[in-house]
């Protein structure tokens, strides 16, 4: 075996074994398929093995990447473990880099508010936040993030889990809309309009659930990779989007012209919850990070109509 392995090169194996695929850890570790496919071409050298090999049209693992699994993934543990012993000194005096996976319906008003909060306690904090396009907790295992921000979603043993505030989504409508100056949302309007949905969010299905009970249905035009991106279509005339009451707040405080009503059904909360892997529990600078996160989130209660549509 090679000696030019690192650390990345083993984030790479551990992707590839637990995704099997080079796409799937491409994606696992945020990089591209192109640059996941050259480290492949590096490990199966420093290795001296081909870690993958073709079978169908997917790829398994060899024999010897099998015995080599959990050995890499007790290496890539230990690392985190010495990369996070960063105790000693003051905020002021800390060099350190965190990755967030966050929810894109609240990286628009949480990111803007931690920043300021740590800018001026932290300067030698960096903070990079990656769309929370899954919410697998390996990536709090292998350390390619460090806090995950999402919806609430049943824990894993070794994940700690704070709730930071529970909500409903609301219906964002342009304020130059017959429906943005209407004093409410009426269900015959929510299922004539035609609605923009945000890809991977729970509220549509909880939605088509309760008007199927009703014997309704809506019309659903686009499905759109965000919930900031739904929220600018809104912009059109007519056109429903939904979002996170949070995000709604947000772009009414901020006077982009839009305006929310409540959903005219009965739906349940959703609660937003900051998830950490276990070792980091005791970790000072990543505590203190933590309560900077629980501190910007304090973001009011539920979106009521006052805040939207009057």
């Amino acid at each position: 075996m090679s000696d030019n392995l690192d650390l990345n090169l083993l984030r790479v194996f551990d992707a590839l074994m637990d995704t099997g695929s080079v796409s799937g850890a491409a994606e696992r570790l945020h990089l591209s398929v192109p640059a996941t496919s050259r480290a492949l071409g590096r490990l199966r050298r420093a290795m001296d093995d081909p870690i993958m090999v073709r079978a169908g049209r997917g790829l398994v693992p060899t024999p010897f990447a099998l015995r080599s699994a959990g050995r890499v993934r007790a290496l890539l543990e230990g690392a985190a473990e010495l990369l996070t012993d960063t105790s000693e000194g003051e905020p002021p005096t800390w060099r350190r880099s965190f990755t967030v996976r966050i929810n894109d319906g609240l990286a628009p008003v949480l990111a803007p508010r931690l920043i300021g909060r740590i800018a001026g306690e932290a300067p030698g904090i960096r903070l990079r936040f990656v769309p929370d396009d899954s919410d697998h907790p390996d990536a709090l295992r292998n350390g390619s993030i460090d806090l995950d921000i999402g919806l609430a979603e049943p824990p894993a043993p070794d994940v700690k889990v704070a709730a930071l505030y529970s909500e409903r989504y609301v219906a964002v409508v342009s304020a130059h809309s017959r429906l943005g100056r209407a004093r409410r949302l009426t269900v015959e309007q929510f299922c004539r309009y035609p609605q923009i949905a945000p890809a991977r969010a729970r509220a549509p299905s909880l939605i088509d659930d309760a008007l199927e009970r009703m014997g309704r249905s809506r019309r659903v035009i686009a499905v759109v990779s965000t919930h900031a991106v739904a929220a600018l279509l809104a912009l059109e005339d007519d056109v429903i989007a939904l979002v996170p009451g949070v995000l709604a707040r947000h772009l009414v405080d901020r006077q982009v012209p839009v305006r929310w009503h409540e959903i005219p059904l009965d739906l349940p909360m959703v609660t937003v919850e900051l998830r950490w892997h276990r070792r980091l529990d005791g970790d000072r600078p990543s505590r203190w990070l933590r309560d900077h996160i629980m501190a910007a989130a304090s973001l009011g209660q539920p979106a009521t109509p006052s805040g939207g549509a009057h």
